[in-house]
């Protein structure tokens, strides 16, 4: 059988022809991906990851990855023998968990994404917030309503932060210089003190800082879902304050959605919830017609 008579390799023209509109209109465009724990702990979902990653520079889009890494924080902490405690999906950071969880994200997660990355023919540096002062963190505050009484209360939780500002310097000249950055979401505060920060809430604050055409949340849900389990491909920000009031959208799922909606409203074209279990689902997403995940833009 000849190749122009090959089912499979025509399909595979096809879908070549159906993402070069999007090759054209996003060559040297930002994409920031925000790569989670849970996706990570299984070999042939990093490789088909970082081959993605690799296809995306190949022709001509520039992928800032930031990372994520709790359940391996959470299997060194046990290791260990440190209890952890958690407040509205944040876990509570004293000093010597703020260490680990450096070491964990900036160490061992940065850098095995770091060798997927290579192993996959590309070019990846791997760095934190802090380096080149790429994002400035301060304390997250959040404080909890007594039933009873009815008094509010400040919770602190520790060294745990939120991007204050972030200069793009040492990301514009890792990618000027062909290379892909693998971020891990630790900061420095004013004072000095290292924060843990959210790698949604990260991703988020670097994808708008970059103006980056697309944030892209891989979580290990289809997206956001209606009332009836349905997949909900696109949303407004006015959609997701709706669905947050009458209860479609709750639990997890609406910090991921802020994230979204604060990138949206500050730089970034447009951001993505969509499942990074499903293998290429970032390429299925963005090269074709139709879609993969949740769309959210202005």
């Amino acid at each position: 059988m000849s190749a122009s008579s090959d089912p499979n390799m025509l399909a595979k023209a096809e879908v070549l022809i159906e993402a070069l509109p999007y090759f054209q209109r996003y060559a040297g465009r930002t994409f920031v991906v925000k790569y989670g724990g849970h996706a990570m702990g299984d070999p042939e979902a990093a490789r088909d990851f970082a081959e993605d990653i690799v296809l995306l520079k190949a022709v001509g889009i520039n992928p800032v990855v930031v990372h994520g890494g709790g359940p391996q924080i959470g299997a060194m902490l046990k290791k260990l023998g440190v209890e952890s405690t958690f407040v509205d999906g944040l876990r509570v950071t004293d000093k010597a968990t703020a260490e680990i969880a450096e070491m964990v994200l900036s160490g061992a997660i940065n850098k095995e994404l770091v060798g997927w990355i290579a192993g996959a023919g590309g070019r990846a540096i791997g760095i934190s917030g802090k380096d080149g002062g790429l994002v400035t963190a301060r304390k997250v505050e959040r404080s909890t309503r007594d039933p009873d009484s009815n008094i509010e209360r400040a919770i602190d939780l520790g060294f745990v932060g939120e991007p204050s500002r972030v200069d793009t310097k040492i990301i514009d000249t890792a990618v000027a210089a062909g290379m892909i950055p693998i971020i891990a979401p630790i900061g420095a505060g004013e004072d000095g003190d290292t924060y843990n920060i959210n790698a949604d809430t990260m991703a988020g604050a670097i994808a708008a800082a970059l103006g980056a055409a697309r944030l892209f949340l891989l979580t290990d849900v289809a997206g956001v879902l209606d009332m009836q389990g349905q997949l909900m491909t696109d949303l407004t920000p006015g959609d997701i304050a709706r669905l947050k009031d009458d209860g479609t959208i709750s639990g997890g799922m609406i910090p991921k959605l802020e994230t979204c909606v604060n990138a949206v409203e500050s730089g970034c074209e447009a951001a993505v919830v969509l499942d990074g279990r499903v293998p290429h689902a970032m390429l299925l997403e963005f090269f074709t017609a139709r879609g993969a995940g949740t769309l959210v833009r202005v």
